[in-house]
């Protein structure tokens, strides 16, 4: 034991390390209210950008338990309709199967090139329900769905900690989940609107035009993916720089 942890506190060289220094616990009161004004996360534009554009994805997250339980028991018949209980809380299930297993498979890759691929494999199955309600498209929504997430999800504090300045990782992380708490206010303010229009209660599930609902939720949710892609370039801009600063 007292081996292990004398090699953990030798560099390459087999000399012990040096302590890092405490910059903060130096500064004067005045100087760190200066520092955590400088480098507030909300004057962080590729920090907003990165948080912002998950919304769209993280809808289905909500969708989860504001549309699923009412698609299911409304749009379907027989063992789907009889035990949509099972089907609404596959998507946990599954994910704290899956979590642990994607993410030691995808260690080594790049935290942000991770983020792109898991909300657009998290993104895309939303097409399959537009297909139509059976057991084979819900299944195929709910299993893909999941590994997009057990792609993504992990790496999305992961990616907010490596932005952020020094000494700044804890409120990175606290604003970083601000977004979450208003995608599900906003799903909530639609998504009542959604199923009273496109899958009604008390209507048979041949007069219903779900295919049309999870399209349009399809549409929004692929924004994510797209626009992580489209600013890759941006936010990996002088990113190394800036994290070791």
């Amino acid at each position: 034991m007292e081996k292990a942890v004398k090699e953990v506190n030798q560099d390459s060289g087999g000399k012990p390390k040096e302590e890092e220094k405490d910059e903060m616990a130096e500064m004067s009161k005045k100087e760190k209210i200066a520092y955590y004004i400088k480098n507030f996360p909300l004057k962080d534009l590729r920090f907003l950008y990165f948080v912002f554009i998950l919304i769209f994805v993280q809808t289905l997250f909500a969708h989860n338990w504001l549309t699923l339980p009412l698609y299911t028991s409304r749009a379907f018949e027989g063992f789907v309709s009889d035990n949509f209980e099972f089907f609404v809380n596959l998507n946990p299930i599954l994910i704290f199967i899956l979590a642990p297993m994607v993410t030691a498979l995808t260690s080594k890759k790049d935290t942000y090139t991770m983020m792109i691929i898991g909300t657009f494999v998290m993104a895309t199955p939303t097409f399959i329900l537009a297909l139509g309600p059976n057991l084979y498209t819900l299944m195929s929504f709910l299993i893909l769905m999941t590994i997009g997430e057990a792609m993504w999800q992990p790496r999305f504090l992961q990616w907010v900690a490596e932005i952020a300045p020094k000494n700044m990782t804890g409120i990175y992380m606290g604003i970083g989940q601000f977004p979450w708490f208003l995608t599900k206010v906003i799903t909530s303010i639609y998504s009542g609107w959604f199923l009273m229009k496109y899958c009604p209660a008390d209507t048979p599930p041949s007069e219903m035009n779900t295919e049309t609902m999870w399209f349009i939720y399809g549409i929004i949710a692929i924004i994510s993916p797209v626009g992580l892609l489209l600013a890759k370039g941006w936010m990996k801009k002088g990113f190394k720089v800036k994290h070791q600063e």
